[in-house]
């Protein structure tokens, strides 16, 4: 029995002469890939008939080997395409059915089916004065959540307790480890290096001083004149026993060490003199203290020391006010998220086209309710078309992008469409033992096709020209071949009872009807063979995996020409 080798489809070929009894000229009908195992296994099952008819012929006389069909033809020059070719279904380049979770009243849709649309182009338009409300509302609640966090950032800045004022450090009344209450006294700043002194002076005289301007005190108790600056006019006129009328002046004197709060003295003002004496007190003395609860974690100053306005005194720490942060960090951030969620949802009552294409449908109008889910109205593009090719495992190996493929479709008769593979995906689908790898093919030229269309595709694999050609069921295992006897390439060959003599080949291209011959034979020769009407891979693999008509080592004949006599095998791999 003969063994096809071929691995690829075939275009239209002609069939070889036949001789005894067996033959005739014709086309070979296109196979799609589909259809090819089926083929295959019907030939399969019939050569299995064929060869347990002869088998049992050889024990008990049912059916002789004689009865059987051989076909001969020349070996000559062909042209061969390798292709494959399959079958399906034209889909849009790309499609978007337009749907909602909104169930609102539809107020515009503007548009029509056969329309083109712009990406981005509004489709419908829906009620929206719910969600605007709902908006209104998730805005004034983050504004809400925005100033509790604010109040408790500024809680939390509070237990750094600062100095309010410059000066010395006059008391300090906590250490590390204390509890410590809002409003209670943590420390006492005083500026003693600066006395301020308030006098009054006669109202009338008063209004010609101004801030800065230098002024003499007298020590009432010394005599002794330490120099001063004003930093104080009243802009009150006080009116003293007599009618006198006055403004209190004060006037800032730098401290050489002696002065106290227990002295008085008098200023002058150039030639203008106060008209009583007043005390001395501090410039700067302020009690600082806590404005948040917490704990001393660390006190930064002593007794004594020196400070600046708002520096640091003493660290607090209370878990109690991290947590009032926290709560209100995440009660702002859920007001934003609610809040751009609401923006989110008011977007969603305005619904766009998503690709720019051609409505296919519509399903609603203005004035009916939208339902959620449901599709509104379904967009194609139509600027190319695409199908997918199902290719055998043994074949998608020569499969790869950038391919050219020829598509017709039975609903345009007489024209040829050029098509590419834009992808050869590596995602198999494994189904009755056969593994299949999707193809997709492009076809840009889409004048008389429209989505939905079957169409048949072939891809060429490979083509030569003018090259020394068999029958590709001429082919056995084993790259041997039977010539007849009076072929040139049967020269020193040893012929079978039938005349035959087997030649090794080496073949080249091949489709499913011819294959190159590179070496072996020549131009004259006759091959001999089996015609079985198809010579499919599928078929071949089958056969190939221990099929009957395979010598299995037992000396099962096969149903073909053989080196045993009419059926003897070729021989097991």
């Amino acid at each position: 029995m003969n063994l096809p080798l071929l691995k690829k489809s075939s275009a239209p070929q002609e069939e070889p002469n036949t001789s005894q009894g067996g033959g005739g000229k014709g086309k070979a009908s296109r196979k799609r890939l589909g259809k090819k195992r089926i083929v295959a296994l019907v030939v399969v099952c019939a050569l299995v008939v064929g060869a347990g008819v002869h088998f049992l012929g050889g024990r008990g006389g049912a059916a002789p080997a004689a009865d059987l069909s051989y076909t001969t033809a020349a070996v000559e020059r062909r042209d061969i395409t390798s292709s494959i070719t399959g079958s399906g279904t034209l889909e849009a380049a790309d499609s978007y059915s337009v749907t909602t979770l909104l169930e609102d009243t539809i107020l515009t849709a503007d548009f029509e089916e056969g329309d083109e649309v712009e990406a981005g182009a509004v489709l419908y338009t829906l009620d929206s004065s719910d969600a605007a409300n709902s908006l209104e509302q998730s805005e004034i609640s983050l504004q809400q959540a925005q100033r509790s966090y604010q109040r408790q950032l500024e809680n939390q800045e509070d237990l750094n307790i600062a100095a309010a004022a410059a000066g010395r450090v006059y008391t300090l009344d906590v250490e590390v480890g204390d509890e410590v209450n809002a409003g209670q006294t943590i420390a006492t700043i005083r500026d003693s290096d600066t006395m301020s002194l308030e006098v009054d002076f006669l109202a009338d005289e008063a209004e010609g001083f101004y801030v800065g301007q230098g002024a003499d005190v007298t020590l009432d108790s010394t005599f002794e004149t330490l120099p001063g600056t004003i930093s104080k006019v009243s802009g009150n006129t006080v009116i003293l026993t007599g009618n006198v009328m006055v403004r209190t002046v004060t006037i800032d004197v730098s401290n050489p060490g002696g002065l106290s709060t227990s002295q008085s003295a008098s200023a002058a003002v150039g030639a203008v003199t106060s008209v009583s004496s007043g005390t001395f007190t501090y410039s700067q003395e302020k009690t600082v203290t806590a404005k948040v609860s917490g704990e001393v974690s660390s006190v930064l100053v002593s007794e004594g020391d020196r400070v600046s306005k708002n520096q640091t005194l003493v660290v607090l720490t209370s878990d109690t006010v991290d947590d009032s942060v926290q709560n209100a960090a995440d009660s702002l951030r859920n007001a934003e998220i609610s809040l751009e969620n609401r923006y989110d949802q008011l977007d969603d009552y305005t619904i766009t086209a998503p690709i720019k294409g051609t409505i296919i449908d519509k399903n609603y109008n203005a004035g009916e309710i939208s339902e959620s889910n449901q599709v509104l109205c379904t967009i194609y593009d139509l600027s190319y078309l695409t199908m997918t090719l199902s290719v055998d495992e043994l074949d998608i190996s020569d499969i790869r992008a950038g391919q050219t493929v020829s598509i017709t479709a039975d609903a345009v008769d007489g024209k040829t469409y050029e098509g590419v593979v834009t992808k050869v995906s590596v995602a198999g689908t494994y189904s009755n033992g056969v593994t299949t790898y999707p193809v997709t093919i492009r076809i840009d030229e889409t004048e008389g096709l429209l989505p939905g269309m079957n169409v048949d595709a072939t891809i060429v694999l490979d083509s030569v020209s003018g090259v020394l050609a068999i029958p590709s069921a001429a082919l056995q295992r084993g790259n041997t071949v039977l010539v007849t006897a009076d072929s040139p390439s049967a020269a020193g060959g040893e012929a079978d009872e039938n005349g035959y003599v087997s030649v090794r080949i080496t073949t080249g291209t091949g489709n499913d009807s011819y294959l190159e011959v590179t070496s072996g034979l020549q131009e004259g020769d006759t091959v001999v063979y089996i015609q079985t009407g198809s010579s499919s891979r599928e078929f071949e693999m089958g056969m190939m995996g221990g099929m009957p008509g395979a010598n299995m080592g037992g000396g099962m004949p096969s149903a073909g020409p053989g080196g045993n006599g009419p059926g003897g095998g070729r021989g097991g791999f």
